[in-house]
């Protein structure tokens, strides 16, 4: 073997090897690149932890005169899980008894009576440890609008100069003092935001809690839902919304953007995925001419050790070899440079939105090896098929 490199190497030009492994270079880390940007951000345009809300829609009935019904029958429930449009739907549990509470922010106190609605854990937008309802400690976690802190900051506290403007993390170190009553039974609770929600216009606490509560405080009448919470496809979908014209609900809730953001992220990332491939293919060529070239220039010499014995599959060796030392180390370099460039911009990502970036490189990796192992088949292929025409025509 050792023979056969010694002959062959001799023609091998360094500058054109050089020249395909930084245009492979720079098509893998296109590639690779926009594959793992695409993973860190698509949670924070489309999953649970969305910046802009996932595909989410809360629908009631209009309150057309007094005392009208205004609540969700179970065939009408029923019907809206059974809609194609429908992924998955959840119910507003509202607390069937009298809250009452008090806030102290600088010395002064704020009392009025609230209103509590629960809703599956899977449709809450705010993810806590603390969502849990703590009996034996009379505690109660509690996730309100964020606008209603901003209500607070922009309305109350402006018109009063004894009122201070407080930041999210004040709001959570607060303690409410609760008061519910119900049933001939009154008892008091400490309430803890535990976060803000962007999605939900209402008061929400866990669903245990409005289960336990309504329970133990309410008349034991039959919970009427008034409000119902849709996962969606698409809130702009024309049949979704003939739906709720035809039977007269209200989507509360303006269409999301989650499908115009992910489209536009797909767009781009197809775009630098495609210059990627461009970059990638036109070093292929670059490389499937080098190696034509190449064993052009040595096709006396390897007719020559075909003529004396040495199998094809032993002549093409060197020439596989340097074609797998060249993908293996492009990919290694590539899948090396991306997660310097990820470590620098996940920090930024999460300190910028004020989420934690999760995930890993699985993907990306995945799709490294995956490109490898079409590379160096591609390029076997093509020196075996090159080294079998020369021993053919010897």
């Amino acid at each position: 073997m050792r023979l056969i490199w010694k002959l062959l190497r001799k023609h091998i030009s360094i500058f054109e090897l050089s020249v395909f492994f930084v245009a492979n270079l720079i098509g893998m880390v296109v590639i690779l690149g926009g594959i793992q940007v695409y993973s860190d951000i698509k949670p924070l345009v489309a999953g649970d932890n969305a910046l802009i809300g996932n595909d989410y829609v809360v629908i009631s009935k209009p309150v057309k005169r007094l005392n009208s019904k205004t609540s969700f029958s179970v065939d009408e429930i029923k019907e809206l899980k059974a809609q194609d449009f429908t992924l998955r739907l959840g119910e507003f549990t509202p607390a069937q008894y009298k809250v009452y509470g008090g806030l102290n922010i600088g010395g002064q106190g704020f009392s009025t009576y609230l209103f509590f609605e629960a809703i599956p854990d899977e449709f809450v937008d705010v993810k806590s440890k603390e969502w849990k309802f703590q009996k034996a400690k009379h505690r109660v976690p509690i996730i309100i609008p964020r606008n209603y802190l901003n209500l607070y900051n922009f309305g109350f506290s402006q018109t009063s100069e004894q009122l201070p403007q407080i930041t999210e993390s004040m709001m959570k170190d607060l303690e409410l003092d609760l008061t519910l009553s119900g049933g001939n039974r009154s008892d008091k609770f400490k309430g803890k935001v535990v976060g803000f929600t962007d999605r939900l216009n209402t008061i929400l606490v866990p669903q245990e809690f409005i289960e336990w509560s309504n329970k133990r405080y309410a008349k034991h009448e039959e919970v009427e839902i008034s409000r119902l919470i849709l996962e969606v496809e698409n809130p702009s979908d024309p049949k979704l919304l003939d739906y709720f014209e035809v039977h007269g609900y209200v989507a509360e809730d303006k269409p999301a953007e989650s499908n115009k953001a992910l489209f536009l992220l797909q767009l781009g990332v197809g775009v630098i995925i495609g210059i990627g491939l461009l970059f990638s293919i036109l070093s292929l060529i670059i490389l499937t001419l080098s190696i034509y070239l190449l064993l052009q220039k040595n096709i006396d010499k390897l007719r020559t050790l075909i003529q004396i014995g040495y199998k094809p599959a032993t002549v093409a060796t060197p020439y596989n070899a340097i074609a797998i030392i060249l993908n293996a180390s492009i990919i290694a370099l590539s899948l090396w440079l991306i997660s310097k460039a990820r470590a620098i911009y996940i920090g930024f990502l999460a300190e910028t939105t004020g989420r934690e970036i999760e995930g890993g490189m699985t993907v990306t990796l995945i799709a490294g090896l995956t490109l490898m192992v079409c590379f160096i088949i591609f390029n076997l292929s093509i020196i075996r098929h090159k080294i079998v025409q020369i021993s053919k025509r010897q």
